[in-house]
């Protein structure tokens, strides 16, 4: 095994390790970056690099290129808000034949485009335009009637009723608006995400969100704290911020077709949720994230060597 050349990017300190394995890239040989077990060493914050995942990127089958997520806890993710602004500002400063305005970039939740905002072969910010939210039971997925919509459905945690509204972005979110501005939302996460990341009622698990919405100077504004599936508590989460405002528009707490800011304890990010109807019967197209992405280090490691000094502590 050889070693793994990286760039370390994070985006609103949600941060990744990208390793381009396409034929030809620094990374061809490092295979050995979607191990699980290396994930695990690599991402380990005490004993490794530290990071909330690693971002692979492999040869498109529609796109320019695809990426692969896979989480700190060496599971794998069907798509990372974030994580894609990474992986397009890596693509576009790294591999010139892809410095272009729009770059196309396969995910587990279809082909994304990504334009770049770009100053002196830097890119500064990038709107990727995610995709339709799913609605239904089904597509979440959670349990239940396939064809029927989740909108402040009840949940009990530890003896606390919670109303979540579930949508997927690719990958799935449970999001639950608190109103009580007494409550901590880094708290409610903690407490009680770990146990709605894995209740029964989603098979595949869930991310969790919970939000507060607040007038700002421009008008409606969102905190909101994630509880990651497969990662824990993270500075920021992109799908997570764009199912939030969608489920914001579904429950009538903001309206539809223009920029929200999301508020995470990273930074903001900017959501705007396109929507035909309203209430419950609401549709939706693309949604359009836009956020910035920073690059941190690049740098090689041992991924194998990692990954057996982290059994030998462990």
């Amino acid at each position: 095994m050889g070693r793994i050349p990286f760039v370390k990017v994070e985006g609103l300190g949600n941060d990744f390790v990208v390793v381009d394995v396409r034929p030809g890239r620094p990374g061809a040989n490092a295979r050995e970056s979607m191990d699980p077990d290396v994930v695990r060493a690599v991402c380990d914050r005490h004993f490794g690099i530290g990071a909330d995942g690693i971002l692979v990127i492999l040869p498109g089958e529609q796109g320019d290129a695809r990426m692969r997520v896979l989480n700190a806890d060496g599971s794998e993710a069907e798509m990372c808000g974030n994580g894609i602004r990474c992986v397009a500002k890596v693509l576009y400063e790294d591999d010139a034949t892809l410095r272009k305005p729009v770059i196309a970039i396969d995910t587990g939740a279809g082909l994304l485009s990504c334009s770049i905002d770009a100053h002196g072969g830097e890119a500064k910010s990038v709107s990727v335009e995610m995709g339709n939210p799913r609605l239904l039971r089904g597509e979440i997925p959670m349990t239940g009637p396939a064809g029927e919509r989740v909108l402040t459905v009840p949940i009990e945690v530890d003896g606390h009723r919670f109303a979540l509204t579930g949508v997927s972005m690719g990958n799935p979110h449970a999001v639950i608006f608190v109103d009580d501005e007494d409550l901590s939302l880094l708290e409610l996460a903690e407490t009680h995400g770990p146990k709605i990341e894995t209740s029964p009622v989603f098979p595949r698990k869930t991310n969790v969100e919970f939000a507060r919405v607040r007038t700002g100077a421009a008008g409606p504004e969102i905190d909101v704290v994630v509880w990651e599936r497969g990662c824990g508590i993270t500075l920021a989460c992109g799908t997570g911020a764009c199912a939030t405002v969608v489920a914001a528009c579904l429950e009538g707490r903001v309206t539809a077709n223009g920029e929200v800011p999301v508020h995470l304890p990273g930074g903001t990010l900017f959501i705007t949720a396109r929507q035909e109807g309203s209430g419950s019967a609401a549709t939706f197209g693309s949604v359009l994230m836009r956020g910035p992405a920073a690059r941190v280090f690049a740098a090689e490691v041992d991924g194998s060597a990692l990954a057996r000094a982290r059994r030998a502590a462990i």
